[in-house]
């Protein structure tokens, strides 16, 4: 425990005398030092008993020692021993009068007592405390050890440190989704800081900072925590105004792997910032193992991947033992994922550089990890996989170059994460523009599919990823593709180029006034090439029709006979979507016989 005022006043060889501020003897005591000077606090830190004999002091002019005493209570200085008996008997009156009024502690130091006893015994209750927290600090780094150590690893480290500071703890994992709170009842205070964590996410690690808010401790005598507050953590009357809560980035590479909350009620002490440390230290040993492991991982997944791929699905079964659990006898679906830089010189929409001080838009993805994929779609890997551990699913996600590659559970936690990451994508920075959204991920999602048919499925996902990519969404899924209409994919600037060069001559013959050719033509193929039912949308004499589909044919040197003349002129004519609206007969009739 700290020295206190009262722990000098309650010393029994200082034998000092407390003659005002009896009420505020419990504050901590830094230090014990003498000084002179009629202005001291140039050179003073806070915290200290400030020693006095008054020789230079004016201690009968009530004005000053008002003054001389303001000061010392506004520089942090906690109390004023006065020397009785050297030059004065006793405690002057006026400097008694003003530490009264103030409120400041005023000691009187009996002439046997030297001040060097004093600062002695500051000294050594400060020196005795330093090597308690030391102690107390070893202590806990040990304890802290068993417990990441243990079974429960993390989450039993999370409740030794919270006992250590008297408060509670929190882990968040690299989504900034909370992982693990200690004790239970802080899982929903905890719950309330994923904002202040992606901002810590987001900062070059190491990183840390303190934020305020709703406290985690209520009023005695409640139901619901062992201290008698309620489980949701918001306190209530009698409880402080807010709890002090250190974020801790989690992580020795350039992106914070986790995030360490603590919440406690006033700043650590010495002690208390030793586990700190300690449990710090801790979990970035754990994290980093379980890079090591990851990567290892990776490296198996991506021969699975490869097994799966050439049809050898019992050798992947084999190879993978039981590190995916279910995943490969459950329905999957495989997921590719590709990054869509913005283009030069353009910025998502509502933002603007960090060096003008823009706060509009969202924020930057977080820096790429170590996997070599771009910011976005890692995130993306961290959000699916944070979703499948805490649904306790199992997850294959392979990079491949720029991309990412998985296999995820039908219906489950993963894929379900791919989809809301997707929908934040698309509103946070995504436009529906042709080219796709200017920042982020484009994710195709395959159909159900059982091992044997991993093979189809990634061509189902890239065939769902290329639609994304052309019709300027986040994600689509390969049911989307399969029963929606072909017509979406025509709509790239190459396909129309096409089109345009393939009906341009007979734009250019209708736009001189000798017959409806482009109309006669999307007439005529959308009736399947029946001349009758053809003629009679047109309004014209069959053959009527039958001569211009003879010049359509001399026109463009192709055979209405192929089929694949046929299938090209009509998505032309889709693609193109301006087919001119057929004249009136009379005005056919004539163009006919020209």
């Amino acid at each position: 425990m700290p020295l206190t005022l009262a722990s000098l006043v309650q010393h029994s060889s200082l034998k000092l005398v407390v003659r005002t501020g009896e009420d505020r003897l419990d504050v901590p005591v830094r230090w014990a030092h003498v000084s002179e000077l009629a202005d001291p606090v140039p050179y003073l830190e806070g915290g200290e008993l400030l020693l006095v004999t008054a020789m230079k002091l004016d201690v009968e002019d009530g004005d000053a020692m008002r003054r001389y005493v303001g000061r010392l209570k506004d520089a942090g200085v906690v109390g004023l021993g006065f020397a009785a008996g050297v030059a004065y008997e006793t405690v002057p009156q006026a400097l008694l009068t003003a530490a009264r009024e103030a409120g400041f502690p005023l000691l009187e130091v009996p002439r046997r007592t030297p001040f060097l006893a004093i600062s002695k015994a500051v000294s050594a209750a400060n020196a005795a405390e330093q090597y308690r927290a030391v102690t107390a600090g070893f202590e806990a780094q040990r304890e802290l050890t068993r417990a990441a150590q243990s079974a429960r690893g993390p989450a039993a480290l999370l409740a030794k440190l919270a006992a250590h500071v008297d408060g509670w703890a929190a882990l968040y994992d690299a989504s900034g989704a909370l992982v693990a709170a200690a004790p239970p009842w802080a899982a929903r205070r905890a719950a309330r800081l994923t904002g202040d964590v992606e901002r810590l996410r987001d900062r070059p690690a190491p990183a840390s900072a303190v934020v305020g808010g709703p406290p985690a401790g209520p009023p005695a005598g409640a139901a619901g925590r062992p201290d008698g507050g309620p489980e949701d953590g918001t306190g209530g009357p009698g409880s402080p105004a807010a709890d002090r809560v250190e974020l801790q980035s989690i992580g020795s590479g350039r992106r914070a792997r986790a995030v360490l909350a603590v919440g406690t009620d006033a700043p650590p002490g010495t002690a208390e910032r030793y586990a700190v440390n300690s449990a710090v230290a801790l979990l970035t040993l754990v994290t980093e193992r379980s890079r090591a492991l990851r990567e290892a991982e990776q490296r198996l997944g991506a021969a699975v991947l490869r097994m799966l791929m050439a049809g050898e699905a019992d050798h992947a079964r084999a190879v993978a033992g039981t590190l995916y659990g279910g995943l490969l006898d459950a329905p999957l679906r495989v997921v590719v994922a590709e990054d869509i830089p913005a283009p030069a010189g353009r910025r998502p929409s509502g933002t603007r550089d960090r060096a003008e001080g823009g706060t509009g838009g969202p924020p930057p993805p977080p820096a790429a990890a170590d996997t070599g994929l771009p910011p976005a779609v890692e995130a993306l890997a961290a959000r699916t996989e944070a979703a499948a551990a805490r649904a306790g699913e199992s997850v294959l996600l392979v990079p491949d170059g720029d991309r990412l590659v998985g296999l995820v559970t039908d219906g489950g936690a993963a894929a379900a994460a791919c989809a809301d990451f997707a929908a934040e994508a698309g509103t946070a920075g995504g436009s529906e523009a042709a080219g796709g959204p200017e920042h982020g991920v484009v994710i195709g999602l395959s159909a159900p599919a059982g091992l044997a048919a991993v093979a189809v499925a990634l061509k189902q996902a890239e065939q769902a990823l290329s639609v994304a990519r052309r019709r300027g969404r986040t994600l689509v899924e390969h049911e989307d593709v399969a029963s929606g209409s072909v017509l979406p994919l025509l709509a790239d600037d190459a396909v129309r180029a096409f089109a345009d060069g393939m009906l341009r001559a007979l734009r250019e013959h209708d736009a001189h006034g000798r017959g409806d050719l482009v109309a006669s033509l999307h007439a005529w193929l959308s009736r399947h090439g029946q001349w009758d039912a053809a003629a009679a949308d047109l309004g014209v004499h069959r053959h009527t029709l039958r001569y211009r589909m003879r010049r359509v044919e001399e026109i463009l040197g192709r055979s209405l006979d192929d089929p694949d003349a046929r299938m090209e002129l009509w998505l032309a004519l889709k693609a193109t979507a301006a087919v001119p609206p057929a004249r009136p007969a009379g005005g056919a009739d004539r163009a006919a016989r020209t």
